[in-house]
C-alpha cells in the first residue's frame, strides 16, 4: 500500500504526515488492518526497539473535583461510587509508589483530582516526591495536578519531579462539549509551563467520547506541535454515574488504527496506551504493542486493570521486554536536547508544522464530514470501581 510507504518513509525521518494521510490511517478496513500495524510497528521499533515502558499510577486525592469534565468519574456531580479521599500522607503515597516500582515501572505518576494546586498542595507533593525518591533508587516521578499557576512548574522541577502530565484530550473545537469549568487554552498553558520549567512534559488524548476521525487527527496535530515526550492514549472507560456513560463507540480495530495515527504523527515520541486498553483492546492488546512504546502497569485512578503479572505475561508473550530502570527512554535526539527546538534538521521544529495548523485543514478536503462509528456492544463487566492500593488498606495491584 503505497499510503504505508510513505507513512513509514515520513516516520523514519520524523516527517509530520499529511492530515489526508492521517485520517486515511483511521479508515483503513479491516482487511488492511494488519498492513497499518506492520507499518507503524517498523517505526515503533526504528525508535524504541521492543522496549516496553512501564509507568505505575498513585491517586493522591481521589474524587471531589470542582471541574465538570463529562468523561470524569471524579467531576462535579458525579454519581460514580468511586473512592473519594483527600491527600495521601507521603509515606503511604511512598508505600503505594514502591508496590509499582516492584513490579517494574520506572515512572511513577502522581495524580490529584481538582482544578489545580494551591501553593500548599505543591509544598505536599514535593514532599511526597522527596520521599518516593528517597525510598526508590532511580524512579522517575511524574506530577499530574491539574492546571498550574505561575511559577509551580518550577517548584516541582525543584522539588524533583521529573515530568508535568496534562492531557488536550480531544480537539480545540469540540472542547467546549466535554468540558465547561476550563478551557483548551488552559490545557495548552499548562503544558507549556511545564515545558519553560525544564519538566518532561507529558501530554495525550481520550478517545471514544463521539468525537470524528478529524476531531482526532486535530488533537494529534495539536500534540505535535506542543511536542511533549510521551503522548498517552486514552479509551474511554464509560464509568456508570458519569454523562458519557452510554458513550461505547470503539472496537479493538478502531484503537489499533487510532494508535497507529499517533505513531505515525508522534513517531520519536513515547506513546503510552492508557486508561480504557483493557475494555476496548481487550485480547488485541499485544497486537497494540506493535505501536506503542508504554503502559501503564497494574489500575488507574478509580477503575482496575488487568493483574500486573498478566501485563508482566502479556510483554513476554508478545515478544517484547520491559525497559530496565537503567535504560533512557526516548531517543538520543530528544533524550540530549528535548523540548521544543530539538527537531529542526528534521524539518519538524516546533511551532511550524507548515500546512498542519488547525482550522486550515488544506487538501484533506473532508473537515468535519465522517461521524464517530456505532458499537452495538457494550461491555460493562468490564469496567470495576478501584478498592483496592492507594486511599485503602488493601493491596495494590502492580
Amino acid at each position: 500500500m503505497d499510503l504505508l510507504n510513505t507513512l513509514v518513509d515520513k516516520g523514519l525521518r520524523r516527517e509530520l504526515p499529511t492530515r489526508a494521510e492521517a485520517l486515511a490511517v483511521l479508515s483503513t478496513s479491516d482487511d488492511d488492518l494488519l498492513d497499518v500495524v506492520a507499518a507503524a510497528g517498523k517505526v515503533r521499533r526504528h525508535w524504541f526497539g521492543r522496549r516496553v515502558k512501564l509507568n505505575y499510577l498513585v491517586n493522591l486525592k481521589s474524587g471531589l473535583c470542582p471541574e465538570d469534565c463529562s468523561y470524569c468519574s471524579q467531576r462535579l456531580g458525579s454519581k460514580a461510587d468511586i473512592l473519594k479521599y483527600t491527600w495521601l500522607k507521603p509515606d503511604d503515597a511512598s508505600k503505594a509508589a514502591a508496590a509499582g516500582v516492584a513490579g517494574g515501572a520506572k515512572r511513577v505518576c502522581l495524580v490529584a483530582s481538582g482544578r489545580g494546586p494551591t501553593d500548599r498542595d505543591v509544598d505536599r507533593v514535593a514532599g511526597t516526591i522527596k520521599a518516593i525518591k528517597d525510598q526508590n533508587e532511580g524512579v522517575e516521578v511524574c506530577a499530574c495536578l491539574g492546571l498550574l499557576s505561575d511559577g509551580q512548574a518550577d517548584r516541582l522541577r525543584e522539588a524533583g519531579a521529573d515530568a508535568y502530565n496534562h492531557n488536550l484530550n480531544t480537539s480545540e473545537g469540540t472542547y467546549g462539549d466535554i468540558t465547561t469549568t476550563h478551557t483548551y487554552a488552559d490545557r495548552v498553558d499548562t503544558v507549556q509551563k511545564a515545558h519553560a520549567a525544564g519538566l518532561s512534559a507529558c501530554s495525550g488524548l481520550i478517545a471514544g467520547m463521539g468525537e470524528t476521525d478529524e476531531d482526532l487527527v486535530d488533537v494529534v496535530f495539536s500534540l505535535r506541535e506542543l511536542d511533549p515526550d510521551s503522548v498517552p492514549v486514552n479509551f474511554l472507560i464509560p464509568m456508570e454515574g458519569t454523562p458519557l456513560a452510554a458513550e461505547w463507540h470503539l472496537t479493538p480495530q478502531r484503537c489499533l488504527r487510532i494508535l497507529a495515527m499517533v505513531r505515525f504523527v508522534c513517531p520519536d515520541v513515547e506513546v503510552r496506551i492508557a486508561g480504557g486498553r483493557e475494555v476496548h483492546l481487550r485480547t488485541m492488546q499485544p497486537l497494540a504493542l506493535n505501536l506503542a512504546n508504554s503502559i501503564f502497569l497494574g489500575d488507574y485512578l478509580t477503575s482496575e486493570g488487568q493483574a500486573g503479572h498478566t501485563d508482566l505475561e502479556m510483554i513476554a508473550d508478545a515478544g517484547f521486554e520491559v525497559e530496565g530502570a537503567g535504560e533512557v527512554t526516548l531517543p538520543q535526539h530528544r533524550a540530549t536536547v528535548g523540548g521544543c527546538g530539538s527537531h529542526a534538521e528534521a524539518g519538524a521544529g516546533c511551532g511550524s508544522h507548515e500546512g498542519a495548523g488547525c482550522g486550515s485543514h488544506e487538501g484533506a478536503g473532508v473537515c468535519g464530514s465522517a461521524p464517530a462509528p456505532q458499537v452495538d456492544e457494550v461491555r460493562r463487566d468490564l469496567v470495576s470501581v478501584r478498592r483496592r492500593g492507594a486511599g485503602t488498606d488493601l493491596a495494590p495491584n502492580a
